[in-house]
């Protein structure tokens, strides 16, 4: 077993309380992730306590447990590890209360070495939050321990508010981790590398340079089962806010003081901070065909499946350059990427004809799934005679780094760093207020949703969003093919 950098790790033991522990989440993503990081060794000593409201037993759980590994996990499970892991479960429905909860604890804690901390996991509805938070509290489950919030955080200023406040009733806000997937992906945290470890492009970060920025998430995927969750939520509460507007804060933040969890949280904020209100003229809403007549559906629905919308970070850096953020379900092509149009020469010396200018700005482009890939689009002369230019692009993958295999996933990530107590990558009880504040006068007064064929790229109406731009999905050329030497 390769040896684990120090630092990388929790100093302490591990309790893990995971709520809503034979849901789906826990199945494809916490219970793989969290088999992961102990089996290699991530965390020294941990225990994972099951809780959802199945009245099941431990045994139950543990079969539960193998088969999301066999069905979910992207690395070998071998006997040893599963019986190491499988040692480490126990199980409490949460009809059985908060003593059987705390007994349950106190027994994993008795397990491990020395002294151990608590991480409490929510991968549960927003209704059932607050009841499992008083659940902690109730049994004493408050101290040395660090709890994990899925999303939505709210659903309003009003909302949000409420939440955070009955929160602080029991965790102080240093011990709340609010989680955000996209935040926990390689190539996220690769944006802060790119922007602060290289001197070539942070001196062109502003908007003398740059003329605008789009954030495009589109998803193929439908809503499956969650269909009555969407019904509350829609596509802007679900994503820009929880998603999109936390990976803008990567790409809009000054240089923190330090690269420590603090500073950066602190420079996060200054972007949401400086947000102007989303303005419902700026925002196009969207409903796919067939979205009405799904189970759990109201039949005159007006839930957005796509939202487009256009917002500015009213600062010294950023004033004046729009950000364009697209997203939506059913729709071409699944992508997740930050594209950065510079701006175009103030002339042109190149005869007419030349190509300059027939394919736009040039651009830098983050794609942001779980194997980072980046890309710079440059014009270059067409060999032969003549000035005849072409579109070209400098592209790099992690697949041609041979480094790959390193990548943790995203919840992994995330995991291992409320485990530490890094809150770099986790959301503030300040700036999820402050952008239900900005999303206030789009949440009152919403422009009607507008239909748009599944497979397609949505409403009509985008292009009239964006223009004079264009967005750059589809994209006009491909990615270049993994380099088999690199896998």
């Amino acid at each position: 077993m390769a040896k684990i950098p120090p630092g990388v790790g929790p100093r302490f033991p591990q309790v893990v309380v995971l709520f809503g522990a034979t849901g789906d989440l826990a199945r494809r993503k916490l219970l793989p992730g969290l088999f992961h990081l102990a089996s290699v060794g991530f965390i020294p000593g941990c225990r994972i306590i099951g809780v959802s409201l199945d009245d099941i037993d431990v045994e139950a759980f543990r079969t539960l447990a193998r088969s999301s590994l066999d069905e979910f996990s992207a690395r070998k499970v071998t006997d040893a590890d599963w019986a190491a892991f499988a040692a480490s479960l126990d199980y409490v429905p949460l009809g059985a209360g908060a003593a059987a909860l705390r007994a349950a604890v106190d027994r994993a804690e008795q397990a491990l070495p020395g002294e151990s901390r608590r991480l409490h996991y929510l991968s549960v509805p927003p209704s059932a939050a607050l009841p499992a938070v008083r659940l902690l509290g109730e049994a004493g489950l408050v101290e040395r321990s660090r709890i994990v919030m899925e999303k939505p955080f709210g659903t309003d200023l009003a909302s949000a508010v409420s939440l955070n406040t009955k929160l602080h009733d029991v965790f102080a806000e240093d011990q709340i981790f609010r989680i955000d997937h996209f935040l926990g992906k390689e190539p996220a945290q690769n944006i802060l590398a790119f922007r602060f470890a290289n001197g070539l492009f942070e001196p062109i970060w502003n908007r003398n340079f740059i003329d605008h920025v789009q954030i495009d998430v589109p998803e193929t995927l439908g809503l499956g089962k969650r269909s009555g969750f969407y019904e509350q939520t829609g596509a802007y509460r679900d994503m820009v806010v929880t998603h999109l507007f936390q990976i803008l804060a990567f790409m809009a933040m000054e240089p923190p003081t330090a690269l420590e969890p603090a500073p950066i949280s602190e420079e996060k904020n200054k972007v949401f901070r400086s947000m102007l209100p989303i303005l419902p003229a700026n925002v196009v809403r969207g409903q796919y065909t067939g979205y009405r007549d799904e189970e759990g559906v109201d039949p005159q629905s007006e839930t957005e499946t796509f939202i487009a919308l256009k917002c500015f970070i009213d600062n010294w850096r950023w004033a004046g350059v729009p950000f364009f953020l697209r997203t939506g379900k059913k729709m071409a092509e699944g992508q997740r990427i930050i594209s950065i149009a510079f701006r175009e020469p103030p002339k042109s010396m190149f005869p007419a004809g030349s190509g300059v200018g027939a394919q736009g700005p040039d651009h830098l482009t983050f794609d942001l799934a779980d194997a980072s890939k980046m890309s710079l689009s440059f014009y270059g002369k067409r060999p032969g005679p003549g000035m005849r230019l072409d579109k070209l692009s400098l592209q790099f993958a992690m697949h041609d780094t041979g480094l790959i295999g390193d990548v943790l996933e995203a919840y992994e990530r995330l995991i291992l760093d409320a485990m530490r107590g890094d809150r770099t990558l986790f959301t503030t009880a300040e700036g999820i207020e402050r952008l239900w504040e900005v999303s206030t006068q789009l949440l009152e007064a919403p422009p009607p949703v507008r239909l748009y064929p599944p497979n397609s790229w949505g409403p009509k109406s985008i292009h009239q969003l964006i223009a004079p731009h264009a967005w750059r999905l589809p994209f006009e050329r491909a990615w270049r093919a993994p380099n088999p030497a690199g896998n």
